[in-house]
């Protein structure tokens, strides 16, 4: 398999646990009442799964020098995955996983366009063609489909 085949495959399961880790989520919401305990549990879950990671694979621990270079920015990406789990699990038993999951879509895409263009926090410019905004309308109206569907 070719390492693009591979990453498109890798991506697709991605996919998979993301749409899995909602529905998980949801139902430890459900079962313990509680938004916020069930973001905390499903944090502690990825923190555990990220140490096995680290051991079983004895990736090297970061140099001091590679630390110091990061920016305050950088080290909010955890606090932006706890976003996620919590607006997810307020929005998953109104919405759906379906409708949840296309909606988190659109909003990734949005953002990402946005990023590409003007190159926010670092990224390469990509300009923002009409076939790509026609893309993201695509996916718009995919969430108008599932949610009248």
């Amino acid at each position: 398999m070719s390492p693009t085949a591979l990453a498109i495959v890798l991506a697709a399961l991605a996919g998979v646990a993301i749409a899995t880790q909602q529905v998980f989520n949801g139902g430890l919401r459900h079962a313990i009442g509680s938004i916020w305990w069930a973001g905390l549990v499903s944090y502690l879950g990825g923190t555990a799964f990220m140490v096995a990671t680290l051991l079983v694979t004895r990736a090297a621990v970061p140099a001091a020098a590679s630390l110091r270079q990061v920016t305050a920015i950088q080290w909010t990406g955890g606090v932006l995955g706890g976003v996620y789990i919590i607006l997810s699990l307020f929005a998953l038993p109104r919405l759906g996983v379906a409708l949840v999951l296309a909606l988190v879509v659109v909003g990734q895409m949005a953002a990402s366009l946005t990023f590409d263009q003007f190159g926010l926090f670092g990224v390469p410019r990509h300009s923002v063609s009409l076939v790509r905004v026609l893309g993201a309308f695509a996916l718009v109206a995919g969430v108008v489909l599932i949610k009248v569907g």
